[in-house]
């Protein structure tokens, strides 16, 4: 699924060179969990979004299926990333005008998807959270978990290859935390997800089955138990 070799992403702040990774090898296997562990400022946010293909190494390559993202045209990074990667984020991002369902329905427009397959994709994606009876309820009317779910669902309704999640329990409670990360590893076991997850929770950390630790920009492998959905 993906390779990084040697990859570097340095910063400028006025005349400081910030080194946000540093020379970062690193294989994830089609299917695989990992969560990315480390401090705030460690660099797993920036580790994330060149996952993505929404920022660049400044040094090395990122392999993902088959693919370097490093030497292909923004144009066509932007098409990999729509029909290949789902996002989620601590913070929701959800439209506050839009209703759950027209929230998950935004990830299909970009893609070309024909109004009915649209409606009936997003219907699947929010029955497959435990959210079909709130399809028509804007975020302002859902809880945090709730709008986290929907968060879940836009991120999966274009069936993506991977699925990268950045802190998404970090605005949640201890028990909603639980049944976020319960829906997480359920839907990685049945879709067969390639899922990525950073974070500073020990909580979430205990139920991974790989786990890397990232500080002052270096990653290093802290745990593989070798476990796949089954």
């Amino acid at each position: 699924m993906y390779t990084l070799t040697g990859v570097t992403k340095n910063y400028r702040k006025r005349r400081e060179t910030i080194e946000a990774l540093r020379g970062v090898d690193l294989d994830i296997a089609d299917g695989e969990w990992l969560v990315v562990q480390g401090r705030t400022g460690g660099g797993k946010s920036t580790l994330l979004q060149i996952l993505g293909g929404l920022d660049r190494p400044t040094r090395g390559t990122v392999t993902f299926d088959g693919r370097d993202l490093t030497s292909l045209p923004e144009s066509t990074v932007t098409r990999v990333r729509a029909a290949s990667i789902g996002f989620m984020f601590q913070a929701f991002n959800l439209i506050p005008t839009l209703t759950a369902a027209e929230n998950v329905e935004a990830a299909l427009v970009p893609l070309g998807v024909k109004v009915e397959q649209r409606r009936a994709q997003v219907a699947g994606a929010l029955d497959s959270v435990g959210l079909g009876d709130r399809a028509r309820h804007l975020p302002s009317e859902l809880s945090g978990g709730q709008q986290q779910r929907v968060g879940i669902a836009r991120a999966l309704v274009k069936q993506p290859k991977v699925l990268l999640a950045d802190e998404p329990t970090g605005n949640l409670d201890e028990d909603t935390r639980d049944e976020i990360i319960s829906l997480l590893e359920r839907l990685w076991r049945e879709q067969h997800l390639t899922l990525v997850l950073v974070t500073h929770d020990t909580a979430i950390v205990e139920r991974a089955p790989r786990v890397a630790e990232i500080r002052n920009g270096c990653l290093s492998i802290r745990q593989d138990t070798g476990t796949q959905p089954s």
